[in-house]
């Protein structure tokens, strides 16, 4: 079974919490804090991997978590990091944020890698928190919270060359002619349900080329089988596209399809292509091939006729194809259209609201301040509403209508609001 989209959930690994220990050892009577720091947590990435063309592992496992980081320890000793989960999935495979829409990931060559949820860090240890005034803190950073997404993920598959056009137009049969695929082949539309991949060899060259399903008016909103498999053709440098000599207007079809192309997206539809006239060894469609030709021809088209069940004009059909391509680069990774580069928002960027009586801050360094700190330990709390003045958080707030005892939210953690001099 071909599966080209499905929807995944990602965890990484929390961070260690940090230790609040003190030096004990014989002959050592005033040992003073030494308590190491947390472990990172473990990212989950994503990898290409040259042994996977489709995404039906994901059918059976949906959801991946990275290693949590370990705790830190007496006598300074460090947690030791979680362990990063790689993910292996097809080349071509484009990953997607499924709250933002955002595309954060486009993993065409083997070997590509992404993280994707970042691990949390790990808590600071109380030999951080020693000052000439305060020489024995009790309390040390909890570890971060490791990031968690949920990811869509859609392959698009990597070919030189895509076969276009209307159902049964005989694409599956040119593909099967000119390369070892088998794809299956029977005389009714839709009868590719899925794209086959074969390769082409001409002379001391070969490339890839892709078969993509039938298509009809309105594949783009998902008729027929829709825009399931338009996407397969997104990556291609060039697209046959291959007529019934049979038609009563093969040029209606191919601005049907043509259409369909545009509209799906603005580049497919401009992509260069070489139109293929088949069924030649029919005395019909030999008949009517002037007056087809120079229409094409006058349209500015590369014009090939063939019999893709005879072998009749395939070779010259390759050979123009190779030709092109020859002259065609190869599409680099720095080059792929219409992605978007992730760019999250700067650390200490943050936004107060209200909401249902609760104030809400959101902002990565606000909300990690909070969710760090041992709460519980007054001295670790004074910490927190001092780094949250320096931030601006505490500004923003009492700008916002906050008083003492209003209850203010951060990430999961909800608090209750105290002015910096009411804290003890």
């Amino acid at each position: 079974m071909f599966y080209d989209q499905v929807e995944i959930t990602v965890k990484a690994g929390n961070g260690g919490d940090g230790a609040a220990t003190f030096r004990r050892e014989a002959y050592v009577p005033r040992g003073g804090p030494d308590g190491g720091d947390g472990g990172r947590g473990g990212d989950v990435i994503l990898v290409a991997d040259k042994d996977l063309n489709t995404l039906l592992p994901f059918r059976y496992k949906k959801s991946f978590r990275a290693g949590d980081g370990r705790d830190g320890a007496g006598n300074r000793k460090h947690g030791k990091t979680g362990d990063g989960l790689y993910v292996k999935v097809p080349p071509g495979t484009v990953v997607r944020d499924l709250k933002s829409k955002d595309i954060i990931a486009d993993l065409v060559v083997v070997g590509d890698q992404a993280v994707v949820a970042q691990g949390g860090r790990g808590g600071l240890g109380n030999v951080h928190f020693v000052t000439p005034t305060f020489q024995a803190p009790h309390f040390a950073d909890k570890g971060e919270k490791g990031e968690e997404r949920s990811l869509s993920l859609e392959l698009k598959l990597v070919a030189d060359v895509g076969i276009i056009g209307l159902p049964n137009v005989g694409k599956s049969t040119l593909l099967a002619s000119v390369s070892s695929a088998r794809p299956k082949i029977a005389d009714y539309p839709f009868t590719t349900i899925v794209p086959n991949l074969g390769v082409v060899s001409v002379g001391d060259d070969s490339f890839v080329m892709v078969d993509i399903p039938g298509l009809i008016e309105g594949a783009h909103e998902g008729k027929g089988l829709g825009d399931a498999f338009l996407r397969h053709a997104e990556r291609t440098r060039l697209l046959i596209h291959l007529l019934d000599g049979t038609s009563a207007d093969p040029l209606r079809d191919l601005d049907a399809v043509n259409h369909e192309l545009a509209l799906y997206a603005v580049a497919l539809g401009d992509k260069p292509q070489i139109v293929a006239v088949n069924k030649m060894d029919l005395a019909e469609v030999r008949e009517v091939w002037p007056a087809v030709q120079k229409r094409l021809q006058k349209l500015g088209y590369a014009v090939v006729a063939m019999s893709a069940a005879t072998g009749q004009g395939v070779q010259d059909l390759m050979q123009a194809v190779n030709r092109h391509l020859r002259t065609t680069p190869m599409t680099t990774v720095s080059a792929r259209e219409g992605v978007k580069v992730f760019r999250p928002e700067p650390i200490d960027s943050f936004t107060v609201s209200r909401e249902q009586g609760v104030f809400v801050v959101r902002g990565r360094r606000a909300e990690r301040i909070v969710e760090t700190a041992d709460l519980s330990n007054p001295y670790a709390r004074r910490r927190m509403m001092v780094l949250l003045h320096r931030l601006g958080v505490a500004k923003l707030l009492e700008q916002a209508g906050a008083k003492e005892g209003d209850r203010v939210r951060f990430g999961d953690v909800e608090i209750e609001w105290e002015p910096l001099q009411t804290v003890g």
